[in-house]
Parts: C-alpha cells; sequence; structure tokens
C-alpha cells in the first residue's frame, strides 16, 4: 500500500513555542525520540521505522539536509517524524521540558579540533547537563564517533556525569547491535577509520534544575532627545559588549525618513540572533520609541533586552537633556550591578 501523501510543515526553532507542545504539534502524545544532527536521514528514517509508536524529531541546521529529507518524510509518508532547523542547544534549552525524552542520538558529531573551536563541540559538560535534564528517568542516549580523542573525550565527561550510567561493560563499544549502518559510517571503517559507540541510561538521580528557557515580553522604550535622528547616527560608532557569557555587538545604523535601524549581533549560551532595534520618531517632539523589529523572527531573550538597554543608555548618554519616558525591558544583572557594566570596546566599522 503506498502511504498518503502530506506536505510537512516547515519547523524552525526561531519560530516554534517555547516550549513545544509535541503532543499537540504531532497530534498524538506519544514519546519522544530526538536525533541531533541526522544529515542524510538515515538513522532518522530507521529510528521511525523502528518506533511506529513514538514521535520523532530530527534536528538539523543544514538547510540541504533538511530538505532531502523533507522531501523522504513525505514521500514515506511518515507523520510521525518531524525535521526542526535548530542548534542543538537552541533547542535543548527552549525547545524541550525537563524528563521528556525518552531517547537522544547522537552520530558522529563534528570534533571541531582546532582550539579556537572547541566551544563548538556539542558533548560539553553544559550541555550534557541539559541532555539529563531533558531525558526521562530510564531514558537512553546513544553517540557514535569516528575520532578516537573524541572518543575519550566523550567517555572521561559521560563516566563522571550524575544521572547517567553506561550501559556497557566497556567505556565503548566497537558495535552496537539493531544499529543501521549510515552512509559516513561505512565510509568511515573503508577509510580503516575504527567506530566508537555509547550507550548510556539515565537514572533515577534527581536531574539537574535546568528549567525551560522562555521567551520575554518584547522591549520597549520611551526616550526624549533634542537631538535629530540625522545627529544620532552621526555619533554613532560601531560597539562590541561583553558582560557574562552574553557578547553583544551593535554593528551599524541606517537612517530613514522617520526611523533609525540598528543592525545589532546577540551571541547568547543558547542562541544567536542578528536583529535590528528601531528607533521610530513618534508624534510627541523629541520623543522617540526604541523597539525590536520582527524582520526575521527574532525572540525576545535576556540578550536581546540588554542589548536594547545599552543601546538605549547610549542614546541618552549623547545629549544632557536626554531622559528615559518609559522602559519596558527586563532588568539585567548588567543594569542591578551599575559598578559591572559590559566591557565596550570601539573598533572601525571595516
Amino acid at each position: 500500500m503506498i502511504p498518503t501523501s502530506f506536505r510537512l510543515q516547515k519547523l524552525n526553532s526561531r519560530t516554534l513555542p517555547w516550549p513545544v507542545n509535541w503532543a499537540e504539534l504531532f497530534g498524538a502524545d506519544r514519546p519522544l525520540i530526538l536525533e541531533i544532527g541526522f544529515g542524510q536521514g538515515e538513522m532518522l528514517l530507521h529510528l521511525a521505522q523502528q518506533h511506529p509508536d513514538a514521535n520523532i524529531i530530527g534536528l538539523e541546521v543544514s538547510n540541504r539536509c533538511l530538505t532531502k529529507v523533507e522531501d523522504r518524510i513525505e514521500r514515506l509518508g511518515l507523520r510521525h517524524v518531524r525535521v526542526i532547523h535548530a542548534p542543538a542547544e537552541t533547542a535543548l534549552y527552549h525547545l524541550f521540558e525537563p524528563a521528556t525524552i525518552r531517547e537522544v542520538h547522537i552520530n558522529f558529531p563534528d570534533p571541531w579540533f582546532k582550539s579556537r573551536h572547541e566551544h563548538r563541540r556539542l558533548i560539553q559538560p553544559d550541555t550534557v547537563r541539559v541532555l539529563v535534564s531533558r531525558l526521562q528517568p530510564g531514558g537512553r542516549l546513544y553517540l557514535a564517533t569516528d575520532i578516537r580523542e573524541y572518543a575519550e573525550m566523550t567517555h572521561d565527561l559521560l563516566s563522571q556525569t550524575p544521572g547517567l550510567d553506561n550501559l556497557l561493560e566497556t567505556p565503548w563499544g566497537d558495535t552496537l547491535p539493531g544499529r543501521i549502518v549510515t552512509k559516513y559510517e561505512r565510509r568511515a571503517r573503508r577509510e580503516g577509520r575504527a567506530c566508537y559507540y555509547f550507550a548510556y541510561q539515565r537514572s533515577d538521580l534527581p536531574a539537574p534544575p535546568i528549567p525551560v528557557i522562555k521567551e520575554l515580553p518584547m522591549p520597549h522604550v520611551v526616550i526624549e532627545t533634542p537631538l535629530s535622528l540625522e545627529a544620532m547616527r552621526a555619533a554613532f560608532v560601531p560597539v562590541e559588549h561583553h558582560y557574562d557569557e552574553t557578547h553583544i555587538h551593535l554593528q551599524f545604523v541606517y537612517l530613514g525618513e522617520r526611523t533609525l535601524l540598528f543592525e545589532v549581533y546577540v551571541k547568547e549560551p543558547t542562541i544567536d540572533q542578528h536583529v535590528a532595534l528601531l528607533l521610530i520618531a513618534r508624534d510627541q517632539p523629541n520623543e522617540y520609541t526604541l523597539q525590536l523589529s520582527t524582520l526575521g523572527h527574532p525572540r525576545p531573550t535576556a540578550g536581546i533586552h540588554t542589548a536594547t538597554n545599552l543601546l538605549s543608555d547610549w542614546l541618552v548618554s549623547l545629549h544632557p537633556q536626554a531622559r528615559i519616558l518609559k522602559r519596558k525591558t527586563r532588568a539585567t544583572s548588567r543594569d542591578a550591578n551599575s559598578g559591572r557594566r559590559a566591557s565596550a570596546d570601539t573598533h572601525n566599522p571595516e
């Protein structure tokens, strides 16, 4: 019998609710199985065939892989499978409630060999902690790699993580029964590289207290200043701010008829965003509203609120008669501790 075709909804961590109601999205309340970085989709489709009673979720950042696998899911009529354009950290911290995932599969993650790229590795202490938090008691974590150094690092980290028990008698295995052999795995073996397989189970120990990070209300600041939009644009110099684990780069400014558009990059531990903050002239003379543009589906995170506060403070600093009339932003630790302002390093726009 040929499966009934259907159109797969395009899903993105920037547009999905934080957290997601998975039963509502799938139309059925079933166990969740997650694959992080599904690539060509061989393991993801294998999981779908092996677990028709589960909701299968795949995360990927490659648009090419997403499009290819979406087409295969539609052709096969796999209504219990969804793929999401999302970095793993963003998905784990924002989309999944604690203790909701039955299985997590990670196959041949990028090792990021260079020391300056180590922060990009998926298997890191913070990511493992949130993985443990999101797994149900008894839930399982499976990982495979063909890099010996990565295997040793993974063993050191997983074996020392509270809440995880190794299901194997050795640190890792050279095979894993019931596992499909993926295209990358075949190539690794053909080129003479050994593969290392991990299988861990979530224990009954209390999980790390990592709640879902939800978005905040949209930031909104009303400013009074005698300066014109042209004068404020002329005063702008690109600047970078570093505070705690948040990096904010006020990059460029563009002048419209009644608006300044500030191009801003905000990097937080769980999400990177390239957004626009708009300074819009109000009907009242010398009054302006600073707000987040909806262009590109930005999420009003703590970092976005901090960027709005930084920019509004700078605008007010340009003239002694300027002041904040209304501020609807989250009070960040930067604002609460006036003695610990973000460090600022100006540089030329080139």
